[in-house]
């Protein structure tokens, strides 16, 4: 697996914005996808944004028209553009990284980081 390091959470209003970053430890071309869940307490972790190696996106109902991720090959960041934030938004917020090998997906994950969205 590749090491993945996210970043960029705290605590904003709602209506604000906020942009979390992952940094892959090598290349992100070496995943077939990356993507940003969330996991709110008592709640089961969720796909919020999905990025394929080919650029192709896809989002969570949620997310859409809200949020925007987006890749930096050249720095090897993976970024999630969070607007007009709304409190059913607080989770921890994962970046992940699918790797397929021999017909299995290999998982990565960064370690997490807190949005919290209140006012």
């Amino acid at each position: 697996q590749v090491q993945l390091v996210d970043s960029g959470g705290g605590l904003v209003q709602p209506g604000g914005s906020l942009r979390l970053s992952c940094a892959a430890s090598g290349s992100v071309f070496t995943f077939n996808a990356m993507g940003w869940y969330r996991q709110a307490p008592g709640k089961q972790r969720e796909l919020v944004a999905a990025i394929t190696s080919g650029g192709s996106t896809n989002y969570a109902d949620p997310a859409k028209g809200r949020f925007t991720i987006s890749r930096d090959d050249a720095k090897n960041m993976v970024y999630l553009q969070m607007n007009n934030l709304k409190p059913e938004d607080t989770a921890v917020y994962y970046c992940n990284g699918k790797l397929r090998l021999l017909g299995r997906d290999y998982d990565s994950w960064g370690q997490g980081t807190q949005v919290t969205v209140s006012g």
